[in-house]
């Protein structure tokens, strides 16, 4: 089967509006072979780019509108298409624990990957690289406070933010932010060490 065939095949099984990338057929040709399938199919029409290598079939919504995949599905695949991890801004982290009233004016999500934007139509999703211990919850609510407090950073995170932050989560995943010190630089294990003995204090 020719390269071209078999990315057919692969795309007519893809489900309409879930972005990919050349990577979705690592195996089914050279990489040149790869993007020449992709480009023809473009020009067929039977698939769109709407991004540097990420493409997607096409969704029609309402009133024939297409519509186009949501920012954090843009991110997730791009990063996995270089087997990194991405977790919310710690803006966005921060707003959803009532920390702070500030968020990013466009989609941005911190990555293990390179840092790169992405347009989507008139909205631009960024990753920016941090460094993988801030990321090592990512995926789960524990992460998202994780950060958070990287964002906040050593002159905001108080004893009082770990307490609205365990206020919000469940206590698993307050516990598995708690397992996660050997991560955490001094000044955010000084101030969850702080909230601890107050703690147990009130106990």
């Amino acid at each position: 089967m020719s390269t071209s065939q078999a990315i057919r095949e692969r795309i007519a099984v893809q489900p309409a509006g879930e972005p990919f990338t050349p990577a979705l057929f690592a195996g089914l040709g050279s990489r040149a072979s790869i993007d020449q399938a992709l480009m023809r199919l473009v020009q067929a029409g039977r698939i769109e780019r709407i991004g540097h290598g990420l493409y997607i079939v096409a969704k029609a919504g309402r009133f024939g509108v297409k519509t186009l995949p949501a920012p954090e599905q843009i991110a997730r695949i791009v990063a996995g298409a270089e087997g990194a991890t991405i977790e919310i801004h710690g803006a966005e982290a921060a707003r959803r624990f009532g920390l702070t009233t500030q968020m990013p004016a466009q989609p941005v999500f911190y990555t293990t990957g390179s840092s790169r934007a992405i347009r989507l139509g008139k909205m631009t999703v960024r990753l920016q690289h941090v460094a993988p211990r801030k990321l090592a919850l990512a995926g789960r609510p524990a992460g998202w406070a994780l950060s958070a407090l990287w964002y906040l950073g050593r002159r905001q995170v108080t004893p009082g933010t770990f307490k609205r932050i365990a206020e919000k989560l469940p206590s698993g995943e307050f516990q598995a932010l708690r397992e996660a010190k050997a991560l955490m630089p001094a000044w955010m294990v000084e101030a969850l060490s702080h909230y601890e003995r107050e703690e147990l204090t009130h106990a």
